[in-house]
């Protein structure tokens, strides 16, 4: 299920604040400042810090590769 457009034009990092990649397919939200994925479960991203996932250098390069190659825009910036 994916999120809505207007959700996603306001979702950010409850962290940093910054913005977020989605990742519709893999149901997860991934902040590439803090190297952190954030799932999305039944439709609803869990947005809480002690339920993140920190990823090693390998899944961020492809998860950042994997945003370039699909034109994805980072939330909280009027894209999804």
């Amino acid at each position: 299920m994916a999120l809505d457009p207007q959700l996603l034009d306001i979702l950010v990092c409850p962290e940093d604040k910054g913005s977020l990649l989605y990742f519709e397919a893999e149901e997860q939200l991934y902040n590439p400042r803090l190297h952190r994925t954030y799932a999305v479960r039944d439709g609803i991203p869990i947005m809480l810090i002690d339920e993140a996932t920190a990823v090693d250098d390998a899944e961020h390069d492809r998860l950042t590769a994997l945003a370039t190659e699909r034109g994805i825009t980072p939330t909280g910036e009027g894209g999804s």
